[in-house]
């Protein structure tokens, strides 16, 4: 999986953008219209089970990364209804909580712990060691190494602290490889040596014993040189006896680029007796939005969602910003958008219901129809078909339908599906070889019955 970077230092960087809005509102304007075409819409999400409650269902964690002064409205609405997890995007990191050495301004951080406590959410602390986004008197300074291993030490210590008991995890060491599998040539390790992530972590474990510690990483969501490298850092902290409780992979994605072998690492961390969390993702796609392409998102999404589903210590998944109106991705990839599961004015895109489905939740039949027809009737039989049509951009990867017979009808053979009948109510669903209905496309299922009197057409339901 690659994921092509173009300014390092900006790319944790969480914030709106600061370009021109023009192009904003074309995107925006462009990924309307072609979910207007995928049939999705806001009416439909709203009687959808929110993520939060099929996550928790299924004991994994559904988070987003959020920023404090947006938690009104919509967007706080949305972020306390449909997530059981907040990561403050730059909040905790240390140029914002320390700008000025001695002073420190913890008042976003604690306007989202607050929204979180208010929500019954957790909370996961980003970031306490980076070599980017720290201040200008830490990066600008002459310190010996001595002095920086107390100035690291103190902000660990008194940041941790502030928070103790009230953060489910912390993201305690962020990015420390290279793309080939060495150390990255920071601050910390130039000065400190590579054994600066182990004393992060113990000072860390004993500011708050009860909070998971994690290393966080990109670009090793599969199996390659710098997952490997990470896997053999955490092997070697557990045999020390190191805390080091899990580790993250970020997974900012390219479209279509989805890695096979997720997975398989995701399933050797948690081999190695440590939690796993995807922790940062997003899927970015080249402007303009396209039906197509939000259904190509839609399935990166289901895929990533499922491999975490499948592994047992995966604790879940954060997305890195809800809505594209919060997303950095714009302003660090030039043409590159659209990655998050809303839209910047918050209608749900395919994507939202593509995790809803990976985490159990019922596919959304929006955009698809089942209409029933008699193609032939006799004195008293007759041949039922049902037809389950999706418009563009819509699809099913199963499906049910139901009806009520208001004369007395009764079922006596179906093909293609499997229908039961109680009474005057008749379910049917899909074979084991045509539960897929595809994007325009369409699935039908006959079925033999008996009538007397009269055989009226029943209203039939998709769900």
């Amino acid at each position: 999986m690659s994921t092509s970077r173009t300014a390092e230092t900006a790319v944790r960087t969480f914030r709106p953008a600061l370009r021109s809005r023009l192009a904003a509102l074309l995107a925006t304007a462009a990924t309307a219209a072609a979910l207007l075409v995928a049939g999705t819409a806001t009416s439909a999400h709203a009687a959808d089970p929110p993520l939060r409650d099929l996550a928790t269902a299924k004991g994994k964690v559904i988070g987003t990364a959020v920023t404090g002064s947006k938690l009104t409205g919509t967007y706080g609405d949305l972020a306390g209804a449909q997530f059981n997890s907040l990561t403050p995007g730059n909040a905790m990191k240390w140029e914002s909580v320390e700008p000025s050495r001695g002073t420190y301004n913890w008042t976003e951080a604690d306007q989202i712990v607050a929204f979180a406590q208010a929500h019954n959410q957790q909370v996961r602390g980003h970031t306490l060691v980076w070599h980017s986004q720290n201040p200008g008197w830490l990066t600008n300074g002459t310190w010996t190494p001595a002095q920086l291993s107390t100035i690291l030490q103190d902000h660990i210590t008194t940041e941790v602290t502030r928070y103790k008991g009230k953060l489910a995890a912390w993201d305690v060491v962020n990015e420390p490889f290279n793309e080939d599998g060495t150390y990255r040539s920071t601050l910390w390790s130039n000065n400190l040596g590579t054994d600066y992530i182990a004393q992060a972590l113990t000072w860390a474990r004993a500011a708050d014993p009860a909070a998971k510690l994690y290393i966080n990483d990109y670009n090793v969501e599969g199996v390659n040189a710098k997952s490997t490298a990470l896997y053999n850092l955490v092997k070697s902290l557990k045999e020390r006896g190191i805390p080091v409780d899990g580790v993250g992979l970020q997974a900012h994605l390219i479209l279509g680029q989805y890695p096979a072998t997720l997975q398989q690492n995701i399933q050797r961390f948690a081999d190695l007796g440590v939690d796993v969390a995807i922790t940062e993702l997003d899927i970015r796609m080249q402007l303009p939005a396209t039906e197509a392409k939000l259904t190509q998102q839609a399935a990166d999404y289901k895929s990533v969602m499922n491999a975490c589903v499948a592994v047992t210590r995966c604790v879940g998944v954060t997305v890195w910003g809800f809505t594209d109106s919060d997303s950095w991705i714009p302003d660090v990839f030039d043409g590159y958008g659209a990655a998050t599961p809303y839209t910047e004015s918050f209608t749900p895109k395919p994507a939202y219901y593509a995790i809803a489905q990976a985490l159990g939740g019922t596919p959304s039949t929006e955009g698809c129809t089942a209409t029933y027809s008699v193609p032939n009737q006799w004195n008293s039989g007759f041949t039922g078909q049902v037809t389950i049509a999706c418009s563009a951009g819509r699809s099913l990867s199963s499906w049910r339908v139901t009806w009520t017979y208001g004369a007395g009808q009764q079922v006596a053979q179906a093909w293609n599906a499997t229908c039961t009948q109680s009474g005057a109510a008749v379910t049917c669903v899909n074979a084991s070889y045509n539960g897929t209905v595809p994007s325009g496309g369409s699935v039908s299922f006959g079925f033999n019955g008996t009538w007397s009197g009269s055989n009226p057409v029943p209203t039939v339901t998709l769900g």
